[in-house]
């Protein structure tokens, strides 16, 4: 692995990347301080030389070849919505920012496609396409505020995966730029190709250890009008509504959303919004059907919540719908309320969501933590918040105490036990590489560190993060 620059080669760096693209070289404090951190409130250790602020593919190939031919780590940013350490630049580093590169490039209605620049955020993209009858299904809770290239380095899931898939599900083709600064062109723009090794999957969730994403072919779904139900289903504790969350799945029901909130996070949300608190130990599901059959699907759903023990409400007004679901999306500033949270993500096989919230209460009551727990119970993910009181550093991060991060621990190796996963959604970044040969084995660790090899032999892409140890 190549190692960062001293003084004397980071002043060459700085010169070189600034007699190469002028401007887009930013070395203030503040764009050098706001490149260490993401939203997952972990911070890289010192400042990064230069945020480049690259507005095409040349910036990328450019900023690639000085630092390959300078040895310079890179580290891509977007709009820095991560949650796992995964694009935060430290010491001797480049931060390599593509926000600026937000273009929709084409839009191909008759084809279900779009090419787009990896700065473009979900929402702007679905306003966008929403003019031509269509939409790119990917619905990360940060939709808002996430870029559509950020979703693709984390391989990012959200509400409507369970029936429309993540983001893995819904690209045909990226192009990436190496660490050498040659530029890739992976996929396809047809429903079907099978022309050598998949190298577009490989790229969806690498988190910018293998190249910088610079363009992507998104496959895209008719926005087709019908009717929408939502269903609020409440229960008298978690487990009973992730055993009825479970018995939706295995009824053969597919709605297109389906969000499980336990006790703790039911009632921050409800103190935030102002409503009336709910019942004490109570969780509540929230599933969402569409489409021509809406109305049937709901109330086949609503009588396996009804058999669960569920208290039931069916609307068919969209707008009381989308009330509804403020609730769930509300998690996150409802959290900040409560403290400062370590929020992580977790996944199991469907059927033991409810062995999962038995093992989160184990690990509040051996701990002595709070971990307020959301889920995307369609697929199994969820999202466990662990909340702490901690004073920020003098740069305003704050870092979860040592305790925090043995409660995490446990409940990381839990999920493992159920046949699950350390993140369905968010990534590994820094702050899950702990844990990750605990998960893959010694071998296949080894391998996939290999291939990053393949793509950036000098180590310089995102160095420190997803396959180092510690």
């Amino acid at each position: 692995m190549s190692a960062a620059p001293d003084a004397h080669g980071e002043s060459e760096v700085l010169g070189r990347l600034r007699a190469a693209l002028g401007d887009r070289v930013d070395t203030t404090a503040q764009s050098r301080a706001a490149a260490r951190a993401d939203k997952s409130g972990h911070a890289a250790s010192g400042m990064p030389l230069a945020v480049v602020h690259a507005r095409s593919v040349d910036d990328v190939q450019q900023t690639l070849r000085i630092a390959t031919a300078t040895g310079t780590p890179v580290v891509t940013r977007g709009a820095a919505t991560g949650l796992a350490g995964g694009a935060n630049a430290g010491s001797g580093e480049i931060a390599l920012s593509v926000r600026a590169m937000d273009r929709i490039v084409e839009v191909r209605p008759d084809d279900l496609l779009a090419v787009v620049e990896p700065g473009i955020l979900n929402a702007d993209l679905n306003s966008a396409l929403a003019q031509h009858g269509l939409w790119w299904a990917p619905d990360p809770a940060s939709r808002a505020i996430s870029t559509v290239g950020g979703n693709i380095a984390t391989g990012a899931g959200g509400l409507l995966c369970a029936k429309y898939g993540v983001v893995r599900d819904a690209v045909l083709g990226v192009d990436i730029v190496l660490a050498d600064g040659r530029m890739l062109r992976l996929g396809h723009r047809t429903v079907k190709g099978v022309t050598g090794l998949d190298l577009t999957s490989l790229v969806i969730g690498s988190e910018g250890t293998l190249g910088v994403i610079v363009g992507a072919t998104l496959k895209l779904r008719r926005l087709v009008p019908g009717d929408v139900c939502t269903i609020a289903a409440t229960f008298r504790d978690v487990r009973t509504a992730a055993e009825a969350s479970a018995a939706v799945t295995a009824s053969g029901a597919q709605p297109a959303i389906m969000e499980l909130m336990d006790a703790a996070s039911l009632t921050a949300v409800h103190a935030l919004l102002g409503l009336d608190a709910p019942t004490p130990g109570a969780a509540q599901l929230t599933i969402q059907t569409d489409g021509p059959a809406a109305a049937a699907e709901a109330e086949a759903i609503a009588a396996v919540l009804r058999t669960a023990g569920g208290s039931v409400v069916v609307s068919q007004d969209r707008e009381e719908g989308e009330r509804l679901l403020a609730i769930r999306r509300s998690m996150h500033p409802a959290m900040e309320t409560l403290g400062t949270t370590l929020i992580e993500d977790i996944s199991v096989p469907r059927s033991a969501l409810p062995a999962m919230f038995d093992e989160i209460a184990r690990v509040e009551r051996e701990h002595g933590v709070v971990i307020p727990t959301v889920a995307h119970a369609g697929d199994g993910n969820l999202h466990p918040n662990f909340v702490f009181d901690a004073q920020p550093d003098a740069a305003g991060i704050v870092e979860a105490p040592p305790h925090i991060w043995a409660a995490a621990d446990d409940l990381f190796r839990a999920a493992l036990r159920l046949g699950g996963t350390l993140t369905g959604e968010h990534g590994v970044g820094v702050l899950k590489r702990r844990w990750l040969v605990d998960e893959l084995g010694e071998d296949q660790w080894e391998l996939q560190r290999q291939i990053t090899r393949v793509f950036d032999p000098q180590g310089i892409l995102n160095p420190g993060k997803v396959f180092a140890r510690g």
